[in-house]
């Protein structure tokens, strides 16, 4: 089950971890109130979560490109 479970998390964006991280909370709980929210506000923390995705994504992408590599240059 933890197998799967790091895949999961692995091949996703990672945002509740990463909350969970910063703040010192499980990500367990923070994507359980996620899910409730999303539920009660008719998904509007969808738009939410994705813009935290695309700064995280974003991030790696200038930090790759301001330390490339021995195979990127």
């Amino acid at each position: 089950m933890n197998k799967l479970r790091y895949f999961v998390e692995s091949q996703a964006f990672g945002v509740c971890t990463r909350l969970g991280e910063k703040m010192n909370i499980s990500a367990s709980s923070i994507r359980l109130y996620f899910i409730y929210t999303s539920c009660l506000t008719l998904g509007s923390p969808v738009v939410l979560y994705l813009i935290m995705a695309f700064w995280m994504e974003m991030r790696k992408h200038l930090r790759r490109h301001n330390h490339p590599t021995v195979w990127e240059l």
